[in-house]
């Protein structure tokens, strides 16, 4: 990857929906390099995939939550039925496998502090193999972003 194809996504995590013609402009090369290089981006999955970003608030998920969960004990089989049942529920955007005091942190969006204890109580304590839990709750969002940094790394 050079500095071109680093400003190219920068361009298109900023807005995925500009047109060949104008990151082409943009950056200064043809239409046809443009395109070359996304393809060869998709190729070699540096863009993984393309999605649409919306408000939380127009779809009531917008109280964020960060599960800790601890599971009861970390047997391969267990590890894999929880990671198996948690892609189920709609309700967690993000999960991730952690080290320290607790072995998952999931995000969770929901209505309002309601929906979050029903979450809680009808879906993820149901779970097996749960030793407990705490969580964390968004009072305001201060930065919110997808996007990679596209220079290269900083050492």
């Amino acid at each position: 990857m050079d500095v071109i194809d680093h400003k190219l996504l920068g361009l298109l995590q900023a807005d995925g929906k500009r047109t060949t013609k104008e990151l082409a402009h943009r950056l200064g090369l043809s239409n046809t390099a443009v395109y070359e290089r996304i393809k060869r981006l998709e190729r070699d999955l540096v863009i993984t995939r393309y999605v649409a970003l919306v408000d939380k608030s127009r779809l009531q998920r917008d109280f964020t939550a960060y599960c800790h969960v601890k599971l009861s004990q970390h047997k391969k089989s267990f590890v894999l039925q929880f990671e198996r049942e948690v892609l189920q529920l709609e309700e967690v955007v993000e999960c991730y496998h952690v080290s320290g005091d607790y072995d998952y942190i999931l995000k969770v969006l929901v209505a309002d502090m309601a929906a979050y204890r029903e979450f809680m109580v009808t879906k993820l304590t149901a779970l097996r193999n749960i030793g407990s839990t705490q969580s964390s709750f968004v009072i305001s969002e201060i930065k919110y972003t997808t996007a990679i940094p596209a220079g290269p790394a900083q050492t």
